[in-house]
């Protein structure tokens, strides 16, 4: 049996592991990213993750999910926010396939997670699919007949940065932005709130936290709703940490979007939030292997 070696490079873990090829998941694992120190030590960590896979037993292809702006077709990053820096410019696929004579491909982790999920999770045999990650930002990925759609340069559905009245849509919907506006209305310090805390509180009838929420869905409603309108989705995938409140944030969301979209795409665009979790990067990076090498 084919094993493969998977990995999702995020902002804080890196997650990785072994998938073999009837997409059963072997084994993970997960080891402290370190961003700060750049993405020279963020190759070494693969190239170590690797090469113990390779002298273990034999595998097929190395996949990777990474945050970032990525080019699929050269496997490398060129973009990459001050958080991770000196990561632009990082060649995964040139690096690894002349280092171990293995296959190699990388995928932008959003996009990783949107072709999880229509691979194998709540989206899956959508046509089209809109699948949002909604966390430190938002991320985006438009999957059509089982294929990220990735735009002219690589830059698609970086729906982050659509303008919404009072501000990018990241800005003002993430967990991030609702962080910082609940804790202003409590007149504390973000560093003592969380996403956790707040669906908590707001379950204990703490009003504040309930009007966070309420905030972030009715911003979440108009991104979600103009993404909608131009690409016409079956489905929207949610995923993100802050997703996992699924009991309180599905029905607030579902009455954003039907005030925010016409009848005859409200009826018609099915809400799901993401089956694929932590390993999401994992398997989405193994599918978008698999896509490249049919």
């Amino acid at each position: 049996m084919a094993n493969y070696v998977t990995i999702d490079i995020g902002g804080t873990n890196i997650k990785y592991g072994l998938i073999d090829d009837q997409e059963t998941l072997v084994e993970a694992h997960e080891i402290p990213t370190e961003a700060h120190k750049g993405g020279p030590e963020i190759m070494r960590k693969v190239q170590k993750i690797v090469a113990d896979y390779a002298q273990a037993g034999a595998i097929e292809g190395i996949c990777i999910s990474s945050a970032g702006m990525v080019d699929p077709d050269k496997g490398e990053i060129f973009y990459a926010g001050p958080q991770i820096p000196n990561y632009a410019g990082t060649q995964f696929k040139k690096v690894l396939e002349e280092e171990f004579s293995i296959p190699c491909e990388i995928e932008n982790d959003v996009n990783c997670a949107g072709l999880a999920e229509v691979m194998s999770g709540h989206g899956k045999g959508a046509k089209i699919a809109v699948c949002l990650t909604i966390g430190t930002g938002i991320g985006g990925c438009l999957v059509a007949d089982g294929q990220v759609f990735h735009g002219f340069s690589n830059s698609a559905c970086e729906v982050g940065y659509l303008h919404l009245p009072d501000g990018a849509f990241q800005d003002v919907a993430s967990t991030t932005a609702l962080v910082q506006y609940v804790a202003e209305l409590h007149g504390e310090d973000p560093s003592l709130w969380n996403g956790r805390r707040i669906f908590k509180e707001a379950t204990e009838g703490n009003k504040l936290c309930i009007e966070g929420i309420d905030r972030m869905v009715g911003y979440l409603g108009q991104g979600i709703a103009n993404i909608c309108y131009v690409v016409n989705p079956e489905i929207v995938v949610l995923g993100g940490g802050i997703m996992g409140q699924e009991a309180i944030l599905r029905p607030r969301i579902q009455a954003a979007l039907k005030d925010a979209l016409v009848p005859s795409i409200a009826e018609k665009t099915k809400l799901a939030f993401a089956y694929h979790q932590n390993t999401a990067g994992m398997f989405g990076a193994y599918y978008h292997f698999k896509n490249k090498h049919q």
